[in-house]
């Protein structure tokens, strides 16, 4: 054996291998340079490569690197877009790409994830999506235009829905777990959300948001939209400025709390003290003298809970010219009818039912819930006295929203019996045909009548004069039962 490989045997001998020595090699180990692999970042170490890998690993950077950016991305725009451009720095800078996505598409999806509403957070930003509803994670939908219509985005799985239903509810000190398997809640914005999960779904988590406009319409910009015609918008202007009471009916989605912001913003804003009650606050009056409160759920201990009849009779010592209620759903109906009875005049609220008649009905079944105990014809004369007007808005096949019917109350109670409350039609929607193109084709029209002492009264006291289609007792003769366009 030569000398040399012997003396390389005896070396081995002398010295035993240990575990996990690494041959000197030359590639630099030797020399103190650190191995790549002994790394013990996550890049490096457990490098991400799926877009899911990638969110959780930079989600995990950026929180420990720019928790405020976090925090302030989630409702500033400006910051919004910053973490956008870290984002994309972090990612030019570790190589990180994932196929058949640009950097930038890259980066918005894993903003969207971190601080906005994942797969649906374009659409929530999206003016012309006016309710979203997520079905499960693998089927969403959106309204544009009053129509439902599918779109193409999907949440992994229920876990990854849940989760951005549970980053939507958790601020606001909502629960939603087993015990609590549905919830209220509503974005910054103001938009409604409403979740439900299993064992009440069937179908996995279901999530709807109805979107916030992002400013309140007027009368005039009903108009333009063809809720309802240019006379109908000055007959309910002048009602409004007559301090006359009203409810506003109609179906889920009719558009019941836009046409009552739009008859709020109509209130004389320097004279009045204006007080809005809501579960969600979804009420934007342009006057400077408005009260804002809102409902509160009770928390998880069952205590704490806050609602619209409290607040309304809260909202009677707080010296109101006018209360605006949200919607009416039980025995707070008691109390409005009380406070329009007593003094607060020119109050409105909205109830759900399908025809202004039906809304009558409804008011009375919700003074029933109140618990006060009142015989029938007490309560329908408590009815006939409090309201004034009607407004029915329906959402039509089209998805077209229009006022279909504007009616007054018969105080006299000639048009419903002495045990009904009547109603005294003023104004009307009547369909004519049907386009090609699916859409609907009417009038509306007015109805001439005579305009009732009482109501000429509170007209006068405000220095209005009797708007169309209302006619003094001397110009009605012959005029009654005609039907006038508008």
């Amino acid at each position: 054996m030569r000398p040399g490989l012997r003396q390389r045997l005896e070396r081995q001998e002398a010295v035993p291998d240990e575990p996990g020595t690494i041959p000197e090699t030359g590639t630099g180990h030797d020399r103190g340079v650190e191995n790549p692999l002994d790394s013990k970042e996550p890049a490096c170490r457990d490098r991400p490569r799926t877009s899911e890998e990638i969110t959780r690993y930079l989600q995990s950077v950026v929180l420990a690197r720019h928790p405020k950016l976090l925090a302030t991305a989630r409702i500033s725009p400006e910051d919004r877009q910053q973490l956008k451009g870290l984002i994309a720095g972090i990612l030019m800078e570790e190589n990180l790409v994932v196929r058949r996505l640009t950097r930038d598409a890259l980066s918005e999806q894993i903003v969207s994830e971190i601080v906005g509403y994942g797969p649906i957070d374009h659409l929530i930003r999206d003016p012309s999506v006016t309710e979203v509803m997520v079905n499960g994670p693998g089927q969403v939908y959106v309204e544009r235009e009053g129509r439902l219509e599918p779109a193409e985005v999907a949440f992994r799985d229920d876990d990854h829905l849940l989760d951005l239903i549970i980053r939507i509810v958790a601020p606001l000190g909502r629960r939603l777990d087993q015990a609590s398997p549905f919830v209220d809640a509503r974005l910054p914005d103001g938009s409604r959300v409403n979740a439900i999960i299993a064992p009440l779904s069937l179908i996995g988590p279901v999530l709807t948001v109805r979107k916030f406009p992002d400013r309140s319409m007027t009368l005039a910009d009903l108009v333009a939209r063809g809720t309802m015609s240019p006379g109908m918008a000055a007959f309910l202007a002048a009602a409004v400025r007559a301090r006359l009471n009203g409810i506003i009916s109609g179906g889920a989605g009719a558009g019941k709390t836009t046409l009552l912001n739009a008859l709020a913003g109509a209130i004389p804003g320097a004279r009045e003290r204006v007080i809005t009650i809501e579960d969600s606050a979804e009420l934007r009056l342009p006057q400077e003298h408005v009260v804002a409160l809102e409902s509160r759920p009770a928390n998880t201990e069952g205590r704490g809970e806050v609602t619209i009849r409290h607040l309304l009779r809260n909202a009677l010592r707080m010296r109101p010219d006018r209360l605006v209620i949200g919607e009416c759903r039980g025995g707070e109906a008691f109390e409005l009818l009380q406070a329009m009875n007593s003094g607060h005049s020119g109050s409105f609220s909205t109830v759900h039912a399908n025809a202004a008649a039906d809304a009558l009905a409804r008011v009375g079944n919700m003074v029933l819930m109140s618990g006060e105990d009142l015989p029938h014809q007490a309560i329908v004369d408590q009815v006939r006295s409090a309201l004034d007007v009607v407004i029915h808005i329906d959402r039509y096949a089209d998805g077209i929203r229009r006022v279909s019917e504007v009616a007054l109350i018969d105080k006299a109670g000639g048009a419903g019996g002495y045990d009904r409350v009547g109603l005294k039609p003023v104004y009307a929607f009547a369909i004519s045909g049907k386009e090609p193109g699916g859409g609907l084709t009417g009038d509306y029209v007015a109805r001439p009548a005579i305009a009732p002492a009482w109501l000429v009264g509170k007209f006068k006291a405000v220095g209005e004069t009797l708007p169309e289609p209302l006619l003094p007792d001397e110009e009605t003769a012959g005029a009654a039962g005609g039907v006038v366009p508008r």
